[in-house]
């Protein structure tokens, strides 16, 4: 089957809409591909305005600042997927969208190393109090010493979270002769010589560097609060490139303030600005070897350019070939395409029976079944259907009526 044949739906009425300046390394994926109806916007929109955004788009793509809430997905009737540019999914509504039959991509592993070699370098930097010299220097003080200024070199590197970061951080963090702990909610198979810990409370009483890599859940909000700071170890550093909520501001602002921990490095907050330029705040500012930086632990030009074509493909093989593998809300399904046949895309909701009445449906009609497969997760079940060419379109009609339905679309 040939690249121009799979789809039916005409590639000039597909509307595909990006946020949050995307990398154009994915709007040059859809545009190489057929699709020439992308809008590329600098920034995020308000609810109100993506609900008027989203009218019409099929595909829409965002980084960590757009919330797509209920109301904005209720509002995107043509709306098939949505990509994450970016490791998480937390700013969509992922129950909502899930209800809807909306599938939604991310890229969990393509900026790894971006924050993996940051979160090295900034360990590097607050070990050797690089922010007070830089300081003093730019204030005309000459500041020469070496005291509190050590090497990394036999020093214990404590990372909360042992994930696709996490590993990153301490196979480098090894190789410059760090002794590596790590503590986890889950068994994980340690790599090199990392040594896995029973509690947060060991972890931190034994690291001179502690390092956060942990989603935001109500799990882990706060989870670096004034009790467990005082487990740390005196003169310790405190790294968080993973999320806002994860860590009390003020408990921390506390601790450097009283001289029990030494230095911070910090890059997501509870809140942050929604554009460039605007102004910011933290209880963090204005302290002593203190590194803030705005949200960018993976912003290279690399990481931007292998998240969009990350997304990009995932979102492509979602629209022309029905392929769910990576989504968050439709159960993942891989499939060739079939010659001889066109392909029939139908979600509904996760209930007994609903595969039952497709096939009776069906074969009532004397439609042939060329090819099926299904898959379901807790909420809904998401059929894939290959059926003859000559009746695909009373096919698609039929799967529109049948009870518990979400979706219908023809493929190809």
């Amino acid at each position: 089957m040939s690249k121009e044949q799979l789809t039916s739906y005409p590639k000039e009425k597909i509307h595909i809409l990006f946020l949050e300046n995307i990398s154009d390394k994915a709007v040059q994926y859809f545009k190489d591909n057929g699709y020439e109806n992308v809008t590329k916007l600098n920034g995020a929109l308000s609810e109100e305005e993506l609900i008027k955004a989203v009218k019409d788009v099929h595909l829409l793509g965002i980084r960590s600042k757009t919330q797509i809430t209920e109301k904005v997905l209720e509002s995107a009737k043509k709306l098939q997927a949505i990509g994450c540019f970016c490791i998480g999914t937390n700013q969509v509504d992922l129950k909502a969208a899930t209800k809807l039959g909306v599938s939604v991509f991310n890229a969990p592993y393509s900026n790894t190393r971006s924050v993996a070699e940051l979160v090295i370098g900034l360990a590097i930097m607050l070990i050797r109090r690089i922010p007070d010299k830089n300081k003093a220097a730019h204030e005309g003080i000459w500041n020469k010493v070496a005291t509190g200024s050590y090497e990394m070199r036999g020093k214990t590197i404590g990372l909360v979270g042992y994930g696709n970061i996490g590993t990153q951080v301490s196979i480098i963090a090894e190789s410059l002769g760090l002794k590596v702990l790590f503590y986890d909610t889950e068994t994980k198979l340690p790599l090199g010589n990392a040594h896995p810990c029973k509690s947060l409370k060991e972890l931190v009483s034994k690291s001179d560097i502690v390092s956060l890599h942990v989603p935001e859940t109500a799990e882990t909000k706060n989870l670096i609060n004034k009790g467990i700071l005082k487990h740390f170890k005196k003169g310790a550093i405190l790294i968080n490139y993973a999320r806002g909520e994860v860590v009390d501001l003020d408990a921390l602002a506390n601790s450097l303030k009283d001289g029990h921990l030494s230095g911070a490095a910090i890059d997501v907050f509870p809140w942050e600005p929604e554009k460039n330029g605007d102004r910011f705040t933290t209880p963090l500012q204005g302290l002593s070897n203190v590194i803030l930086t705005p949200h960018i632990g993976g912003s290279t030009e690399e990481a931007q350019q292998n998240i969009g074509e990350d997304v990009s493909i995932k979102l492509y093989q979602y629209l022309e070939k029905g392929i769910t593998n990576g989504s968050h809300t439709v159960p993942a399904i891989s499939l060739p395409p079939v010659d001889g046949a066109h392909r029939i895309l139908h979600i509904h909701n996760n209930v007994p029976g609903v595969l039952s009445a497709i096939n009776t449906e069906l074969a009532s009609h004397h439609i042939n079944i060329l090819g099926q497969y299904l898959k379901t997760n807790d909420e809904i079940g998401y059929v894939v259907l290959d059926v003859d060419k000559k009746l695909s379109a009373q096919a698609a009609e039929l799967l529109r009526n049948v009870k518990e339905t979400i979706k219908v679309r023809m493929l190809y």
